[in-house]
């Protein structure tokens, strides 16, 4: 500006780096001078180090009353635009002509609403040492760098990379935020801010099987084992039930358009609440007489109480969800009756509900059990009888809750047979060694050669020494000593050596190993059909509530953009980001 108060004529640009003391001097210069000054500075204030300064040398002058005019002159002035939070990353040209390329991170707040009035700061859950004094105190991660501050805004710094626990599990659920939250003792909104992304807070605080904790690095930092993440989970999720419970939102705005969705399971419930949440109008057909899917039929009522399962069923069917029970969708033209219906858009995730079997001897006798099947009977309080001994067939997750089952149903002597060494075996270890602190016996590297009998009865497995489960291609084609034979006595034999898809109807859709569906994997559209599409174990096999969800989550947002007219693949999958090292958060420990 001149002396007159006239603002002279912008005769170019110029870029100053750094908006320390000097910068900041050099911008009002070349501002006085008619440039148009870039003032950058990769804090999201400018003051530099000027600005953490009690005194100056060598006057001992108030080093914020010399600095704070500036600090205003710069941030009012028209000829200089601030780029905080800003790396130069390339310059190139000559003199006079030069073009920069500077890379701006996120401050994660809007400057032209921020006021400023930190009232954010005083309820952030999250604490970090003040760089602005020296580390002596804390700061919450939303803060103000000083109180002359220019911008007169709060910012966030993050890192690049992302939480390892949140990379890690499926739904993508803020692992970090929530402990957060449940830290500063604010557990409602920890609950909520799980929920943002698992609509069964309360099922997978007891059966997930928490990839987030394999991922934590606690251990790097204090030596300590990783932090509880599920069970936090399941806290907030029992702290939500005990006050009564937290209902969702109803939809902003009500839509006219109708969906199906086939099938009452996870991926089923998921996508159908995110749909409802969007004001879709969402009827859900369940062939069986309860909804839950293999939540309900496939997880004992010891780890998973029916009374969680049911409360958070009924959240989400609150919202205005149809429910449809005894209504099976069993094949191709049942899903194209539902279009002629009116349904703009189906999914399907039927589940996978069937067990896989074995072709040897004895599978006819009396007493051969198959393990989904027996999980469905003890489910419904219809144990059969097992008798005194059992043999379970299967190293699995699901042969390790059979095994427990049948404990429960009477047995005295559950032995579980499996292929795999111990080392090997597909159940996750904490599962083993509950089975194990219950009596069950696991006789691991055999596996089954024929089930003896007499008088059509089951009288003990055969078994023949597996010296080898995978060949040199990592692929299951286990090979077996003959020499080396065995014999357990049993009255019940039980096979739980895995699920498959039970969906021989639906002809035309092109299948995968188990009878899955081959589906496109970004959109989970069926080839084929319009409007149609397919998700959860239909597709996978085989997985977790959790990875279920996010199958539900995806489809949800394919389905929306289907409707509207929208690119379905525009944005997806969203690059996966840099896991988070310990060392990234140095300056905030």
């Amino acid at each position: 500006m001149s002396g007159n108060g006239d603002q002279r004529p912008m005769t170019g640009a110029a870029l100053v780096v750094g908006a320390g003391i000097a910068g900041i001097q050099t911008a009002l210069e070349l501002a006085e001078s008619g440039f148009k000054v870039y003032l950058a500075d990769s804090s999201p204030a400018i003051g530099g180090v000027m600005a953490m300064l009690d005194k100056t040398f060598p006057t001992n002058d108030c080093s914020m009353c010399i600095l704070a005019p500036k600090l205003v002159g710069t941030g009012r002035h028209p000829n200089i635009e601030l780029l905080n939070c800003a790396e130069l990353l390339e310059l190139k040209g000559e003199p006079g002509n030069f073009i920069a390329r500077i890379r701006q991170r996120p401050r994660y707040v809007l400057l032209e609403k921020c006021t400023g009035c930190l009232d954010c700061t005083k309820v952030c859950p999250v604490r970090v040492p003040d760089e602005y004094n020296q580390r002596l105190s804390e700061r919450g991660a939303i803060y103000k760098r000083f109180a002359q501050a220019i911008p007169n805004a709060v910012a966030i710094d993050k890192g690049e990379r992302r939480a390892p626990c949140r990379l890690a599990c499926p739904a993508g659920v803020n692992a970090q935020a929530y402990i957060a939250l449940t830290r500063a003792r604010r557990f409602k909104e920890g609950y909520l801010k799980v929920r943002e992304r698992l609509p069964f807070v309360g099922i997978c605080g007891r059966v997930c099987h928490h990839p987030c904790e394999q991922e934590c690095n606690r251990q790097q930092v204090d030596g300590e084992p990783p932090v509880a993440i599920r069970t936090i989970k399941r806290f907030l999720a029992d702290y939500a039930a005990s006050q009564g419970g937290v209902p969702y939102p109803a939809p902003a705005a009500e839509r006219e358009e109708r969906i199906a969705v086939i099938g009452a399971g996870p991926a089923g419930l998921t996508c159908a609440l995110d749909l409802r949440l969007k004001g879709y109008q969402v009827t859900v057909f369940e062939a069986a007489d309860q909804p839950g899917g293999m939540m309900r039929w496939g997880i004992p009522a010891y780890r998973l109480p029916r009374n969680v399962l049911d409360q958070e069923i009924k959240d989400i069917l609150d919202t205005g969800i149809e429910l449809k029970l005894n209504t099976p969708v069993r094949t191709t033209a049942e899903l194209q009756e539902l279009r002629n219906q009116g349904y703009r858009a189906v999914f399907v995730a039927l589940g996978a509900q069937r067990s896989r079997t074995l072709n040897i001897p004895g599978m006819e006798l009396e007493g051969v059990l198959h393990g989904i099947e027996f999980l469905r009977q003890v489910n419904r309080g219809e144990a059969p009888a097992v008798g005194r001994r059992v043999v379970v067939i299967g190293g699995g997750n699901v042969a390790v809750d059979v095994a427990m089952c049948a404990r429960r149903a009477g047995a005295e002597e559950v032995t579980m047979v499996c292929l795999e060494q111990r080392e090997e075996m597909p159940a996750h270890e904490w599962e083993i060694e509950e089975a194990l602190a219950e009596g069950i016996k696991i006789m691991p590297g055999w596996g089954p050669a024929a089930i003896r009998g007499e008088n059509g009865r089951v009288k003990g497995l055969e078994t023949v020494e597996c010296v080898r489960v995978f060949d040199e291609q990592r692929r299951f084609n286990p090979a077996f000593n003959p020499a080396h034979t065995g014999f357990v006595s049993a009255d019940t034999v039980i096979l739980a050596i895995g699920q498959q898809v039970a969906a021989e109807g639906f002809e035309g859709i092109e299948r995968g190993p188990g009878g899955t569906f081959r589906v496109d994997p970004v959109t989970l559209e069926v080839s084929g059909l319009e409007g149609v599409f397919a998700g959860g174990d239909l597709v996978s096999g085989p997985a977790s509530v959790i990875e279920a969800v996010q199958a539900g989550h995806e489809a949800a947002i394919s389905i929306d953009r289907f409707i509207r007219g929208e690119d379905l693949r525009a944005g997806r999958p969203e690059p996966k980001p840099e896991k988070a090292k310990v060392e990234d958060s140095a300056a905030y420990r």
